[in-house]
């Protein structure tokens, strides 16, 4: 073999494993993506069926029941409401009323949570969830005024 062509060979073989590198780092990546969706998008089917997203909203008044570590509750974005289960310890901001993101898979219209984050103090919001709920057609104090029962400070 001539020296031109052995370097032809590296190079071609230097390529091969690049591209196969890259690859396996964008499966990886296109694996572990999560997307956001809001309450009306899950009812609308344009969430993925059988894979893992986000699901965020606010946790409906009066929904949540509590068996043991076992909890279930609806997810809303005051136009529709997604059920949710979630076996787990739930974070100490968790209230109904309040802003919520749940990570899990959709399985025969509920929502199975693997994960769930509760807003971390009065003004924060996931901006995901701000966008649904804005788009669903109210402001933050309406949303805050219609779903919560009890007073609030």
């Amino acid at each position: 073999m001539k020296p031109r062509h052995k370097r032809i060979a590296i190079a071609l073989g230097a390529l091969a494993v690049l591209g196969t590198a890259t690859a396996l780092v964008l499966n990886a990546f296109n694996s572990n993506l999560v997307f956001f969706y809001s309450p009306s998008q899950v009812v609308n089917q344009e969430a993925p069926n059988g894979r893992t997203f986000r699901l965020g909203g606010l946790v409906e008044a009066g929904s949540v029941k509590r068996e043991g570590v076992k909890v279930s509750f609806r997810v809303t974005d005051t136009l529709q409401t997604v059920p949710v289960s979630y076996q787990g310890i739930l974070p100490d901001l968790f209230k109904e009323g309040k802003g919520v993101v749940a990570q899990g898979q959709l399985q025969g219209g509920t929502f199975l949570a693997r994960e769930v984050l509760a807003k971390h103090d009065e003004n924060y919001m996931p901006p995901e969830a701000a966008e649904a709920l804005k788009r669903a057609g109210q402001g933050d104090g309406a949303i805050s005024r219609s779903l919560v029962t009890e007073k609030q400070p």
